[in-house]
């Protein structure tokens, strides 16, 4: 459904039950909000973002990955958009990252380094905020293939709006040569797909890139170049007209786009000044525009101005356009725009601007002009060498990792054994050996292909059915190792029962039938790993010996446990005499 003002004001619109609304309603609210809060004034914004937070919860409180990580994004977003709560933003950027990382959510975790260099771009952190923006980028280069889980079509959004999010940044900082590729990409993605309101963003984004590169070439004299920016973004604007009317954005109905966007109603005035545009303008400026088109219609207001003879207005309009934007570092490129615009304008005797300075201030344009070529130079080598980071990083998990199972291999285990039988904020340490009852019967009676089958459910299972914290490695064949840090044997007995309770209540098309024998004990001071191995080894036989199916621990293997360790000292941790009293 297309928003009118109406539809967003988060006073007057109805707040359905968010327990009972579809995951898809749920992303689709978010994306109304996330065009809303961009036009409304600062006490609406603050309410958009309460909503947003109300919808963040509930996907969190389902927990399906995909949706907390959109849901993290259009949080993050809401608190960018709004004044003074950029800062805000920074935990829930923090939170995505390590969100989409531990989910494998590819795009989305692109799309937070893509927001963290805006939320770097506001801090005045611009070439913090280049990196940020490498990094992103090559993740999506490293991204080709669509997950057939999200969908072609969910996917190409994803990727579009990403692929805008870095757009944005590469445009606050003037990197137009990037951005411009960046944008063409983000309109391939969902050429196909596309909705009146993508088609609607893109062309806006990409006329607001061609006004800012237009004003940028006029910087260092390259009128010609300048002038076919601005023809462009005319003509441009004209196509915007259809696809606005459908979009998201909030719009009056029945009034043409060009008097409802800035950067539309910029275009053809850059294009061809004159007195036909000031009324529209005017009263653009007046209001809040889109983003940062202010400042655009700023400069188109008081061209069109000073055009007709009247300079002192268009004087008047760029200093307190200037003077409103005195303390935002969000637009770098922008606010130089003013002040040549201002430059240019102000020849008055007593202005201060003689012809020398003039001339430096061209100098100085022109070397900053070739700063520009670094700042792409150093786009694309942050970005391929984050790209080889990320393909070595690829190189040494493989080595670290299972491939059937995906699991951390035994090399990977044995490392992380020493770090937490090391550490005094691991102890107690419960260590648990699994093997899988009735395994070999499946790879005998059907096959090793499903044997491996049931090795990957199983496993699945078992790492599902355990906290976040915990490792479970694969050690060899149908064996597995879960290490539990910080976990009593009592806890860590009630946590492994619920695994083999999965596992036995698993679809007998998915597991055959297997269930779960697994030996539990807590790591004893100055213990090695191959001891504490043997001894996990030791109590899992005793639960095959029990009928399997079943957790056995250390110190249920005995009566008495001098009898059950006689060639060993009686253990004296009191975390491990605990063991069977759960």
């Amino acid at each position: 459904m297309a928003l009118t003002d109406e539809a967003t004001d988060p006073v007057t619109a109805r707040r359905p039950a968010l327990a009972e609304m579809s995951d898809a309603w749920l992303v689709g609210r978010a994306r109304e909000l996330g065009a809303a809060v961009q036009r409304h004034e600062y006490t609406q914004q603050l309410e958009i973002v309460a909503m947003m937070d109300e919808l963040l919860d509930e996907t969190q409180r389902r927990g399906e990955p995909l949706l907390v990580a959109q849901l993290l994004r259009s949080s993050a977003l809401a608190r960018l958009a709004t004044k003074g709560l950029a800062a805000e933003a920074e935990p829930r950027l923090d939170e995505m990252l390590a969100h989409t990382r531990r989910h494998g959510i590819a795009l989305l975790r692109a799309d937070a380094h893509a927001l963290r260099g805006r939320r770097l771009v506001i801090a005045a952190q611009e070439d913090a905020a280049l990196t940020e923006i490498a990094r992103a980028l090559a993740i999506l280069d490293d991204s080709t293939i669509p997950d057939r889980q999200v969908g072609l079509r969910n996917w190409n959004r994803l990727l579009s709006s990403t692929l805008i999010d870095c757009w944005l940044v590469l445009n606050q900082l003037g990197v137009y040569e990037a951005a411009e590729e960046v944008i063409g990409r983000a309109a391939a993605a969902i050429r196909e797909s596309a909705s009146p309101h993508d088609i609607a963003l893109q062309l806006i984004n990409r006329i607001k890139m061609l006004l800012g590169w237009g004003l940028r070439l006029e910087r260092i004299d390259e009128y010609d170049e300048s002038a076919e920016k601005f023809r462009t973004a005319a003509s441009m604007g004209a196509a915007a007209e259809g696809p606005f009317a459908e979009s998201l954005f909030p719009r009056r109905a029945n009034v043409a786009a060009i008097d409802q966007v800035g950067v539309l109603a910029a275009a053809p005035a850059l294009n061809q000044p004159g007195a036909e545009h000031i009324e529209r303008l005017q009263t653009l400026y007046t209001e809040r525009a889109f983003g940062h088109d202010r400042e655009i219609v700023a400069i188109a207001l008081a061209r069109c101005l000073d055009k007709e003879g009247r300079r002192e207005e268009a004087l008047s309009v760029l200093r307190e356009t200037r003077q409103s934007i005195s303390d935002d570092t969000s637009q770098p490129s922008m606010r130089l725009n003013i002040a040549r615009e201002l430059a240019r304008l102000d020849t008055s005797p007593d202005s201060g601007a003689g012809e020398s300075l003039i001339d430096y201030a061209r100098r100085l344009e022109s070397e900053m002009w070739s700063l520009r070529e670094s700042q792409i130079a150093t786009l694309n080598a942050r970005r391929e060498h984050e790209r080889l980071s990320a393909e070595h990083g690829a190189i040494t998990q493989q080595a670290l990792q299972d491939p059937l199972t995906g699991l951390p291999n035994r090399r990977a285990l044995d490392e992380k054994l020493r770090q937490l039988a090391s550490s005094a904020d691991a102890q107690p340490l419960a260590v648990a050996l699994v093997d899988l009852d009735g395994f070999k019967g499946v790879n005998d009676k059907q096959s090793h292909a499903e044997g491996d089958n049931v090795l990957r459910v199983v496993a699945s299972t078992l790492r599902d059915a355990l906290r976040g914290d915990d490792l479970v490695a694969r050690y060899g064949g149908d064996e597995f190792i879960v290490l539990l840090p910080g976990t009593p044997a009592s806890a860590a007995k009630m946590a492994l029962g619920r695994a083999v309770k999965s596992v036995s209540n698993l679809p007998h098309h998915l597991s055959h039938g297997v269930t779960l024998s697994i030996g539990l004990v807590s790591l004893r001071p100055q213990e090695r790993g191959e001891q504490v191995l043997a001894r996990a080894d030791a109590a899992m036989y005793q639960a095959k010996r029990g009928g399997g199916n079943q957790v056995a621990s250390a110190n249920s293997m005995a009566a008495d446990p001098a009898a059950a360790w006689a060639s060993e000292a009686p253990p004296t941790d009191p975390a491990w005499d605990a063991e069977d009293h759960g």
